[in-house]
């Protein structure tokens, strides 16, 4: 059955013409003549049955029903040019499209990824945020990095680190020396919603409150609302070094969390063999290792 879609050099026409409520500007904007836009619009009309700019002396005003389809129509072209541009980058051998949780992504990869691209200058690794895991078939990403196990379905899963988070607040707030960190402001970590009660149960301490208190999704809303004294946060050290080292926060107990899930380089198993893909793994390994050990 033949579609009823306008042709994409009308809609062209008709979305410039919309944003510059001008036919000579979209046609400037083109590179095509005032009359050749004004012909694409009438056809557009035709099509639609639909009028959807209203002539004057004065130049043309959209119709209501011409800004309501203008709004559609550039959502749709940003999300056509959106989708040409990642499928002509995914033509280039070197283009490396990984997913990765945020604030590992920044405060940990990406001050090393450098050195990646000192040694690899044929390989432009792309970032995107994700915090849980997905179908690899549905999106575009060649690799992902996430926290949690190694249960991902069609994958090969490389292991790099582990957390172990200690409690960190303002330094202001440690000098008010509470007795027990257990009546504090408990910042909570949306993935991690049993974090706190794990990290007193692993010191064989019996919390009679509940495990309550805002919650943020990354770890770098939590540094953040931390330095500010809105409460005492569990985050692994090495995401907030510079927090640390600047006295931004404060260690508040140096007991740390060990947990039992770790970061991991997830690779669906069809990509194994990527030659961009294994020298980025290659690398990547082994600054985890470095880090570690």
């Amino acid at each position: 059955m033949r579609r009823k879609i306008p042709s994409t050099t009308a809609l062209v026409c008709f979305e410039a013409s919309a944003r510059h409520q001008s036919f000579t500007k979209a046609a400037l904007e083109l590179s095509l003549t005032q009359g050749a836009v004004c012909r694409q619009i009438a056809s557009l009309e035709a099509f639609l049955n639909v009028e959807l700019f209203r002539r004057s002396q004065r130049g043309v005003v959209l119709t209501d029903a011409g800004l309501s389809y203008s709004r559609r129509v550039s959502i749709q072209l940003d999300a056509v040019e959106r989708d040409t541009l990642s499928i002509m980058g995914q033509q280039e051998a070197g283009a490396l499209e990984l997913a990765v949780v945020p604030t590992f992504g920044t405060q940990w990869l990406l001050p090393r990824l450098k050195d990646f691209q000192q040694r690899h200058p044929e390989v432009t690794v792309n970032l995107t945020n994700r915090t849980r895991p997905f179908l690899f078939a549905d999106t575009d990403f060649d690799a992902a990095i996430y926290f949690g196990d190694a249960d991902w379905p069609g994958t090969q899963a490389h292991r790099l680190m582990a957390e172990a988070p200690v409690p960190v607040c303002n330094p202001q707030m440690l000098q008010q020396q509470w007795a027990n960190i257990a009546d504090w402001p408990l910042l909570q970590q949306t993935t991690r919603p049993y974090a706190w009660r794990q990290w007193f149960g692993s010191q064989g301490m019996a919390v009679a409150r509940d495990m309550t208190g805002p919650r943020y999704e990354l770890f770098s809303m939590l540094a953040q609302a931390a330095s500010h004294g809105m409460g005492v946060a569990l985050i692994p050290p090495f995401l907030i070094q510079r927090e640390l080292a600047s006295g931004q926060l404060v260690v508040a107990h140096p007991h740390a969390l060990l947990s039992e899930k770790a970061y991991y380089l997830m690779i669906p198993e069809r990509k194994v063999q990527a030659a961009s893909l294994t020298a980025f793994r290659v690398w990547l390994l082994a600054q985890a290792a470095e880090y570690v050990g």
